[in-house]
């Protein structure tokens, strides 16, 4: 396996610390910078194996990382419409939570927060379509079986972490607190996962 993963550019949400979730928020300009500064960075990449043009390009179907990814391709010297889009790759749903943040939330479902802070990686918050890590990791299981060769990846923080535990076996409460940027690459190669 080899796999580069983006995380989408920054949004609004993000910077006013909002659940996304599955919410389709577009990307601000500090976004779109963090985007078209990735695309350079992959190119720039010395040991990528194969070139570019010959990477399976996928993103999630959102908003936010489709323009991420056409960004990434176009600073990269491709063309920006050249990927495929997955359902799979989408953010995990905070159902009810999504476009509060965490304060609000506390402010009318402070038991719920502090069952989340007791176990992230397996909690469901309220509504239909929520998610918890747990659940989103069985798409990216299914994801990850469909991989056919080498792939540039633009996805989500909930992704990004899954593939930590799954890959490189970071437990689950670890990996969904850990930080992703916006702002860098992740390489996956077999077992081995880190940033360059």
């Amino acid at each position: 396996m080899l796999l580069y993963v983006i995380r989408h550019g920054q949004t609004d949400y993000n910077l006013e610390g909002r659940l996304q979730g599955s919410r389709d928020i577009p990307l601000n300009d500090t976004g779109r910078g963090q985007a078209t500064a990735n695309g350079r960075a992959l190119a720039a990449i010395g040991d990528l194996e194969f070139p570019l043009s010959q990477f399976d390009w996928v993103s999630s179907p959102l908003g936010r990382t489709r323009e991420t990814m056409e960004l990434v391709r176009q600073a990269a010297g491709l063309e920006p419409g050249g990927y495929r889009t997955d359902p799979l790759l989408i953010e995990l749903s905070f159902g009810d939570w999504e476009g509060e943040t965490l304060d609000e939330v506390a402010a009318h479902s402070r038991d719920l927060i502090e069952q989340r802070e007791g176990g992230k990686w397996d909690f469901r918050p309220p509504g239909e379509r929520a998610e918890s890590y747990a659940l989103l990791a069985k798409r990216i299981d299914t994801f990850l079986t469909t991989l056919a060769g080498p792939t540039i990846c633009v996805a989500h923080g909930g992704v990004i972490r899954t593939l930590f535990n799954r890959i490189g076996k970071v437990p689950g409460d670890d990996a969904a607190m850990i930080d992703i940027p916006q702002d860098r690459v992740l390489k996956i190669k077999d077992d081995a996962i880190g940033w360059v």
